[in-house]
Order: structure tokens, then C-alpha cells, then sequence
């Protein structure tokens, strides 16, 4: 998070400042906060909060790097201003120790807890969407997920990624092509998705066969690719640690809706990384991680029956934005 480009020996001076401007603001906020909720006017608690923040900003060494230095006193001074409002109690704050330090114990190599909470709570999607904005018309990205995996073998287009048979066919063809409507040859497309019971293959090895529901295909020479899998199922993250138990108090739900996961990639272009929700999904208005957004949403149409089972069909069009000159010079592409 050091910034670049920018002198070291300003860094914690100008943090400083940029920071009591706003540290200032979010007094006065918890100041009028603190006002309206009591009927008076007493403003210590505000004032307390500034006066916190004053004493942090003024131990910053003066050679802090400048990004650094904005983000410690933005993040100090809003947790000030945060504590100056709510008036938490002691226990409430060994409460909240309690919860982060549980946070941190259910985080380990295989399951990511504080992941978790920021998926939950909007911070991955929001991050997602400041860093990767995509103009009108371009296909939104989203985030990858914890089931990508890079090494899978690419597959002839029309082949099936469905590698036991499981669960009711479906059909997807699509089409790759750049913001002005010009086709992407030979683009590079990825994909994953859940079975019907709603679980990836690296989540149960041992029942699934390698590589199952998971393909890498190349576009033809009008950006049109086609594959065969199964419907997807949507699921529930989990439920079992600190994370968990805090959202089943705050009333919210952990569904994900039914999608199907794709990265494009194309030379002079971003990478597109997005998911494809089924629309007839009950809990599309609360995926968990917020990632339904407006061109996401498909209709996973019904076809005709193949010896008594059903099949679906889903056709889309996937929009990738050129790179800028900045982002070509930095991946080396001319």
C-alpha cells in the first residue's frame, strides 16, 4: 500500500493533514450524532474521538510513505469517530475482540474467514468494482471466487465439461467480442461451475472427477464458442464459524444463486472474470457476495426432452474492454 513516485519525507506530513480534515468532519458527524441521540448537547464523547485521532496523527513518523500514512489515519480516524458515536461498553468491546480473534482462528490454508467477512459484508465486491470499472455496454466483472483453478486442459469446442453425467443437461454457446461489436478470434475462455448438488469439484475430490465441470476453450474465428454441461445448482456459504453465526444474527441470508463462472481473455484486451446467474434462481435478489449485477442475470431456457430427462439451453454474449495505453505498457503488449 506504499505509495510511488512520491517523496517518503512528505509522506507523513501530508498524511496527517489530509487525514485531521477528515477526522475533523467525522467528529463534527458523531458530535451531531451523539446530540441527537442524547437531547443534548454535550459533545465529549465527539470530542474525545478527535482528540484520539489528534494523538495518533501526531506520533506518524515524518518519513511515512504517503499512502500508508492516509490509510492508517483514514482507517484510525473513522474506528474513532465509530466508537465516539456507538459508546460501546467494555464487555461490548471484548465482544468484538472476541468475534475478530475467533475471525482469525477459522482462518487457516484450506478456509479463508476473513474472506468470508468481507464477501459478506460487501467490502470484496465494492473493491472489485472500484478497481475493475467497465464502461456501458461491456460485460461486468466480478470475482473469481475460491474454486478457480488455472491448470485446467483445454477441450475442443462442443466438448462436455460435465466429465460423470450428472445432473440435467445444458447447452451454452456465446459469443466473445470487443466494446464496438467487432468479434474476438481465437479469444481464450474459461469455465467453472458448481454440479446439482451445488458443490465444485475441488470441494469433494474424492466424489467428483478431476477437472469436473471446468474447461478452457478458444473462440472460432467469430468469437463464437459452445460447449455441453449441467445445470448448476446455487448454494449456501458457510455457516459454521464466527462470520456465519454473525449474519444468522443479523438476519441475512448466505445464498448464492446458480452461475456459471467465466474468464475471457483476449490480446489488447482486459480480462473479463464474471459470473453467468440463472435468473429463475430464488435467492437472485441476495446472492451473499453481491455479485448479481445488471447483464448478468440469464434464462437457462428449457428444451426438448432427451430420453426423459430435461435440457436446457443458454446463449450469451460476453463484452471485453480494451486496454488502455497505460495497462498495455504494463503487460508488455504493444
Amino acid at each position: 500500500m506504499h505509495g510511488q513516485g512520491e517523496s517518503q519525507g512528505q509522506g507523513g506530513a501530508e498524511g496527517r493533514e489530509r487525514a485531521r480534515g477528515h477526522a475533523n468532519g467525522r467528529a463534527a458527524d458523531a458530535d451531531l450524532a451523539a446530540a441527537e441521540g442524547s437531547g443534548s448537547a454535550d459533545a465529549a464523547p465527539a470530542d474525545a474521538g478527535a482528540f484520539a485521532t489528534e494523538a495518533f496523527l501526531a506520533r506518524l513518523a515524518p518519513d511515512t510513505p504517503l499512502r500508508l500514512a492516509e490509510t492508517a489515519t483514514a482507517g484510525v480516524g473513522m474506528l474513532h469517530a465509530l466508537v465516539a458515536q456507538l459508546r460501546p461498553t467494555s464487555e461490548e468491546f471484548r465482544l468484538a475482540i472476541d468475534f475478530l480473534t475467533e475471525v482469525g482462528h477459522y482462518a487457516d490454508a484450506r478456509r479463508q474467514e476473513w474472506v468470508l467477512f468481507a464477501d459478506v459484508i460487501g467490502v470484496s465486491s465494492l473493491i472489485e468494482r472500484l478497481n475493475h470499472p467497465r464502461p456501458e455496454g461491456a460485460t461486468p466483472n466480478t470475482l473469481a471466487g475460491p474454486f478457480y483453478r488455472p491448470d485446467v486442459p483445454e477441450l475442443p469446442l462442443g466438448a462436455s465439461i460435465s466429465r460423470d453425467g450428472r445432473g440435467e443437461p445444458l447447452l451454452v454457446s456465446g459469443r466473445v467480442a470487443s466494446l464496438d461489436g467487432a468479434p474476438l478470434a481465437g479469444a481464450r475462455v474459461e469455465v467453472w461451475q458448481a454440479n446439482a448438488d451445488g458443490l465444485y469439484e475441488n470441494q469433494e475430490p474424492d466424489r467428483q472427477p478431476e477437472y469436473n465441470l471446468r474447461g478452457r476453450f478458444v473462440a472460432d474465428g467469430e468469437g463464437r464458442f459452445h460447449f455441453a454441461t449441467v445445470r448448476p445448482k446455487g448454494y449456501s456459504l458457510p455457516a459454521d464459524g464466527p462470520v456465519g453465526r454473525l449474519m444468522a444474527a443479523l438476519g441475512i441470508g448466505l445464498e448464492r444463486p446458480a452461475h456459471i463462472h467465466f474468464r475471457v481473455t483476449s490480446p489488447g484486451h482486459e480480462t473479463l472474470t464474471t459470473h453467468i446467474f440463472d435468473g429463475s434462481d430464488s435467492a437472485i435478489s441476495r446472492d451473499a457476495i453481491f455479485g448479481v449485477r445488471e447483464g448478468l442475470v440469464a434464462e437457462f431456457r428449457p428444451a426438448a426432452s432427451e430420453r426423459g430427462r430435461r435440457r436446457y439451453t443458454l446463449d450469451l454474449n460476453l463484452v471485453l474492454c480494451p486496454q488502455s495505453s497505460q495497462r498495455m505498457k504494463e503487460t508488455g503488449r504493444r
